[in-house]
């Protein structure tokens, strides 16, 4: 079975913008998106967008696709929702990007631990050799972070920080978002123009 969606996990972690930058990316450049959100998630992206999506799934789904105007490219999944294609390695091998990712989430991924379905989808994605993509928002990092980070890039996982660089001369935040957004996109393979180049 083939699974041309591409997951966008959203954790407790500080920096929920370069999520919601990232899903409107991926949607306008034509690809079809999962979202999984966990509870810290949703309570940091209130606290830091004023975004307060909230109900049963079926109601959370149609105000992420009202804010998106997506229609059927764009599903929202329960976090507890085990029945998801996403629990499994029959949907094929997929490519998640969890952004941002906190570092405990990290830490049960990186020991298979799984707790919720986001931790469940990294898990196929990493058993089954697909594209894992994690954005870890934390600083200042202790030994048990970066090792936890060097285990999941040993098994193929790509670490990319939200570490927005500035020989671009960004005027805005949305500069420095759109950046880090662009390095996630350039790992997933999608052409965009979200910064300016190095030399061009």
């Amino acid at each position: 079975m083939k699974n041309d969606a591409i997951t966008v996990a959203i954790t407790g972690a500080s920096g929920s913008i370069y999520a919601i930058r990232l899903v409107e990316a991926l949607l306008k450049y034509n690809k079809k998106v999962n979202l999984l959100i966990t509870e810290a998630g949703f309570l940091v992206m209130n606290e830091e967008t004023g975004f307060n999506w909230r109900g049963d799934k079926n109601r959370v789904n149609e105000q992420i696709r009202a804010h998106f105007r997506a229609g059927e490219e764009l599903i929202y999944y329960d976090n507890s929702n085990f029945y998801s294609p996403l629990a499994s390695g029959s949907s094929g091998r997929g490519t998640m990007i969890i952004c941002p990712c906190s570092m405990g989430t990290l830490g049960r991924i990186a020991s298979g631990i799984s707790g919720n379905l986001l931790e469940r989808a990294a898990d196929v994605v990493l058993k089954e050799r697909g594209n894992l993509i994690i954005v870890a928002r934390e600083t200042p990092l202790n030994d048990i972070h970066l090792e936890n980070m060097l285990k999941l890039s040993r098994m193929d996982a790509r670490i990319v920080p939200a570490m927005p660089a500035f020989y671009q001369k960004p005027e805005t935040i949305e500069d420095l978002v759109d950046f880090v957004v662009g390095k996630v996109l350039d790992q997933v393979g999608v052409e965009h123009d979200l910064f300016k180049r190095w030399g061009s």
